[in-house]
């Protein structure tokens, strides 16, 4: 089919799929070089155009570092555009078709992800009703990305839509689908992860109907310690599952800690990550270098934009006519960042162990949930009250999420109508020792699923030898400060990556004196300074955090630290160990 249309501020790289309506491509965006997929519908029936709407409506309400990430949505009479983020990874499907049955540990963590993805949508009243291995990423860090909503809809719409292999008896029969039914569909993906085969066997629909309708899933090469959890997350009863994704994660912590060990996901995600890079070699495109939006720093890691790229699609159904693609840009590693010491600050004695953990809970009155919030402590100090003082810092901004949590349960209890508030955090780990920790906090809540704005984000920085959480009168030079000084920290430091990476945030990639805020001031009971620093092993950073529902919510600001070393005070450069190196 001839191309008819495309977005003028995207350059096509590679088509990637194509339909009887429409098209998937890769496209970088002309003017920032980021790198986006593009679900294209041509000329297309008024039900396919309704569909693919749809689909972008229940992206756009997901925030979520486990689903896919929505940018644009575009209506021409020539037809339709999604741009979606780009993500690197490769499906699961392709992972189990190449290795078979995973080890326990992994097939965990991979649901765990899936999970928590599925949370997100549940907490905005979306069920995902056609969750499939097609349709999960796993990146290359073992990490595990949702995609592909075009059959998803508000909880209590029915329908037949899905995969007949996973699809739960309630959409058999065409009912009302809930957050249960993804339960259901995850648990059987589940089940092949570990056993390496679908939970029944068969290709006819009628035969398959008949299995999920009436059949006990067969547990017999399952290891005995998971055969409960399936069990329970493939009951025909949907009253007889988990709830939801969130509590269903609970349920597989527990049972992953029981049989497996503390450190069950850690293993786990060390073989997602083999399994996935390992596939590197069957790509076709293994000399594209590719820089996604967003790419820089995602879970953790940091992907070079310069080196080697892969792409690669994922099997899976015609949804509005166009296969349902995944995008994916694999390297066969992440980039270590290594730096000189050049002028060791004095090291703690012992040093601090610097470790992310996570925190789940359900409380009744007022009704809040708490799913795998992440936050950051430390260990191994011999001053008890020391580390004891570093840890309540470091935790700060998930204690403040807790507490506006449970405002909002209490305040909002009649407007919630008997919802939860669903509240979790996610970090990121910039410095951590010998002598200072610098951690940046994403604060997430669905608000009853009110979905009307993101609490604020915020950074700790914590001086380890003292317990004390640095401001921004302790990390500039007093001159920084001033007028002059500010305009040149203004010219030193640029945006990194705009998200939407076209986004006009920061005119021409530079923040404005509306990013200040009452950045000098200490980080109060409720919100958190606006700008403030954040110290990477690589590069100094200004973090931009505030609350709302906009694209301009969490800007990052970047330069070299050899750049910004004369504005910054020496007791915090001392601090820096390793030291940075020039760059």
């Amino acid at each position: 089919m001839k191309q008819t249309w495309s977005l003028t501020e995207f350059t096509e790289t590679r088509e990637l799929g194509r339909g009887a309506q429409g098209r998937v491509v890769l496209a970088r965006h002309r003017k920032s070089g980021a790198l986006v997929a593009i679900k294209y519908l041509e000329r297309a029936a008024p039900e396919a155009l309704a569909g693919l709407r749809a689909e972008a409506q229940m992206l756009g309400r997901l925030r979520s570092p486990h689903v896919v990430r929505l940018y644009q949505f575009v209506e021409t009479p020539q037809g339709a555009a999604i741009v979606m983020e780009a993500v690197n990874g490769v499906s699961l499907r392709a992972i189990l078709d190449k290795h078979g049955a995973l080890a326990p540990e992994a097939a965990l963590t991979v649901l765990k992800g899936s999970l928590l993805g599925l949370a997100a949508a549940h907490s905005v009243g979306v069920v995902h009703r056609d969750y499939k291995p097609a349709n999960v990423v796993v990146r290359e860090d073992g990490l595990s990305k949702l995609v592909d909503f075009g059959v998803a809809a508000l909880a209590g719409q029915g329908s037949s839509s899905g995969t007949p292999a996973y699809m739960a008896p309630e959409q058999w029969r065409g009912e009302p689908a809930s957050p249960a039914t993804d339960v259901y569909a995850a648990t059987g993906v589940f089940l092949e992860c570990v056993t390496g085969r679908r939970p029944f066997a068969g290709v006819e629909a009628a035969a398959l109907m008949h299995h999920h309708l009436n059949v006990p899933v067969p547990l017999n090469d399952v290891p005995e310690p998971l055969r409960p959890l399936i069990a329970r997350g493939m009951a025909k009863d949907p009253g007889q599952r988990p709830p939801g994704a969130a509590a269903f994660v609970a349920e597989l912590e527990a049972t992953a800690r029981a049989a497996y060990g503390p450190d069950w996901e850690r293993r786990g995600i060390g073989a997602l990550a083999g399994a996935a890079v390992a596939l590197a070699s069957l790509f076709p495109l293994t000399a594209l270098a590719v820089t996604p939006a967003g790419a820089a720093v995602a879970g953790g890691s940091v992907a070079s934009s310069v080196g080697q790229g892969l792409l690669a699609t994922a099997a899976g159904k015609v949804t509005i006519a166009v296969a349902g693609t995944a995008v994916v840009a694999a390297s066969a590693g992440t980039v270590t960042y290594a730096t000189r010491d050049a002028s060791p600050a004095p090291r703690p004695s012992p040093a601090a162990v610097v470790t992310t953990a996570t925190e789940s809970w359900t409380s009744a009155n007022p009704r809040v949930v708490l799913q795998n919030a992440q936050y950051v402590r430390v260990s191994g100090l011999r001053d008890a009250a020391l580390q004891q003082r570093i840890n309540r810092a470091l935790r700060a901004p998930l204690d403040r999420l807790i507490k506006m949590g449970r405002e909002h349960a209490v305040r909002s209890r009649t407007a919630c109508e008997g919802r939860p508030t669903q509240i979790y955090s996610t970090v990121r780990l910039g410095v951590r020792g010998p002598a200072l920790v610098s951690v940046r906090y994403r604060l997430w809540s669905d608000w009853c699923q009110a979905a009307d704005g993101m609490p604020a984000g915020e950074v700790v920085t914590i001086d380890l030898r003292t317990g004390r959480r640095l401001t921004a009168t302790d990390v500039f030079r007093p001159q920084t400060l001033t007028p002059t000084g500010l305009s040149r920290l203004q010219s030193l430091v640029v945006q990194r990556e705009p998200d939407p990476p076209w986004s006009n945030c920061a005119p021409e990639g530079r923040f404005t004196r509306k990013h200040f805020g009452d950045w000098t001031a200490p980080a109060g009971d409720r919100e958190p300074p606006m700008l403030s620093a954040f110290f990477t092993p690589s590069a100094f950073e200004l973090a931009w955090h505030v609350s709302g529902s906009d694209g301009c919510q969490t800007l990052t600001f970047t330069a070299p630290y050899a750049k910004v070393r004369d504005l910054l005070q020496p007791s915090v450069l001392s601090l820096l160990n390793p030291s940075p190196t020039p760059s």
